[in-house]
């Protein structure tokens, strides 16, 4: 049997197809932009029927130049919900996305019903689905939900598979806490049927058939894309934690626990996650949000115009040796764990007539750092774990020196992966354990190999003196607009 995979990748800005080798290499990328519509501010929306078409000509392309394969993998951006009717196969309306702010005021009044939800989830995405497009809930026996690996399942199956995995399911506000089942008293609340809910299956694991993809491999693995990017860097124990610097930033880390989590959220802002499921038997973990990462850069080259692309951030930022005590607090769209301040705002603390592009941007870059200083923190603090080191990917990490703030700012070695997204190469690696290329997680582990490791190198006074600016300018970040901080989920 071939040890190859296909992988398909669906993000929020892209999706993609790649062949995963039983070496851990990714060949054969095929990757067609698909981005979100805005119609309104708070709004952000995705065409279900185009994210299929697109998915199958790159999946097609890279099968072409890769194939055949022994199975296929596929990783999706969390939460983001599709509604479609299952008799014609086509979505009611757009599939709105996880990042969509439209349900904030339902979160809330649902609060006095019991139910305490997050707009990020799909719970309440799939009620405005079905009070917003005419003639749904007169229709609803035909109609189904999914988040969006639920919706690439059922295109590449035509139509046979109607499942979710763990990771997902559990990012949709509709389940138990040990994401076995659909929870019933939400979806009375919600008026959502029972029949429009997926079949909650394994994250690792031979579902059916890709029926429309030449050769019609089976289907062997589906993951979120946090989760994914946890396995594709091999963090497949506890206390092994890899942080993602995309537009945010995760981090996710593998943790002790056997059985569900007995909170929705930790003391130090960290929520339990289902890091995948194999076997039956889940891994559990912990993920810990920045809010703000990427976006900070974009915000220096599209809206103060300091840098001409993310690249140049690194060029700009050499130029000065420090920020010469300028601090930046990233809190642009708020502040996640610790805190959960949605009222917290962006800083600049420290200017000086001196300070100039430089600083400026090397304050930037050094602000994201300690914000993953937070999350890594946070994340010791509820789960009990020490991380030692933390590995790292996305766009961020190609950053030499955003890499080195982060080591300094952690206090530990940093590792970073050897491709940007590691993201697809998670979803191949659970589907490699489905068709029998890796026997296990260990074997997994020994395929790590990062594409350097950087180690702290200040005086320690230094590294404290950076952190104590960091956290008094957090401190004065937050709250900025109180009705704001005053609202949780």
């Amino acid at each position: 049997m071939s040890g190859t995979h296909l992988v398909i990748d669906v993000g929020t800005s892209s999706v993609r197809a790649a062949i995963l080798s039983a070496d851990g290499t990714l060949t054969s990328i095929h990757q067609l932009a698909s981005l979100p519509s805005t119609p309104l501010p708070g709004v952000v929306e995705f065409d279900a029927r185009e994210i299929a078409t697109k998915v199958l000509e790159v999946a097609r392309a890279t099968l072409e130049e890769g194939g055949p394969v022994a199975g296929v993998g596929i990783t999706n951006q969390r939460a983001t919900t599709v509604v479609w009717d299952a008799r014609t196969g086509e979505p009611i309306g757009p599939a709105i996305g996880w990042q969509d702010l439209r349900t904030v005021i339902d979160c809330l009044l649902l609060q006095a019903e019991g139910l305490r939800l997050a707009p990020n989830v799909s719970a309440t995405k799939l009620k405005w689905l079905l009070d917003n497009t005419e003639g749904a809930r007169d229709q609803v026996e035909h109609l189904r939900f999914g988040t969006l690996d639920t919706w690439i399942a059922w295109v590449l199956s035509e139509g046979a598979l109607h499942v979710t995995d763990a990771s997902n399911a559990g990012i949709t506000g509709l389940v138990d806490a040990g994401i076995v089942q659909f929870d019933d008293t939400v979806l009375d609340v919600l008026g959502v049927p029972t029949s429009m809910l997926p079949e909650i299956v394994d994250s690792s694991g031979v579902v059916g058939l890709a029926t429309a993809l030449p050769g019609s491999p089976p289907i062997a693995a589906l993951i979120g894309d946090q989760q994914g990017s946890l396995i594709g860097q091999s963090c497949t124990v506890p206390g092994l934690a890899k942080i993602t610097f995309g537009t945010g930033g995760m981090l996710n880390v593998v943790t002790a626990q056997a059985t569900p989590p007995a909170a929705e959220r930790g003391e130090a802002g960290t929520f339990p996650i289902a890091a995948w499921r194999r076997a039956g038997a889940t891994t559990w973990g912990a993920e810990a949000i920045m809010l703000s990462a990427g976006s900070c850069i974009e915000w220096l080259r599209d809206d103060l115009g300091l840098i001409e692309s993310a690249e140049q951030s690194a060029l700009v930022a050499q130029q000065c040796a420090d920020s010469e005590g300028v601090v930046f607090v990233p809190a642009l769209l708020g502040l996640g764990t610790p805190v959960w301040d949605f009222g917290a705002r962006g800083l600049l603390m420290g200017l000086t007539r001196g300070s100039g592009r430089p600083q400026i941007t090397r304050a930037v870059l050094e602000g994201v750092a300690q914000r993953g200083r937070d999350l890594v923190d946070a994340a010791e603090a509820d789960t009990g774990l020490s991380l030692e080191r933390v590995r790292i990917d996305g766009g961020m990490s190609a950053n030499p020196i955003f890499v080195e703030a982060l080591t300094e700012a952690l206090d530990r070695p940093v590792e970073r992966s050897n491709v940007l997204e590691a993201t697809t190469r998670g979803a191949g690696y659970l589907a490699g354990l489905a068709t029998g290329t890796w026997s296990d997680e260990n074997e997994l582990a020994a395929l790590w190999s990062p594409a350097e490791v950087v180690e702290p190198r200040q005086d320690a006074s230094v590294r404290l003196a950076t952190r104590e600016r960091y956290l008094e300018a957090r401190a004065r970040s937050e709250r900025t607009i109180p009705d704001l901080s005053n609202v949780t989920f």
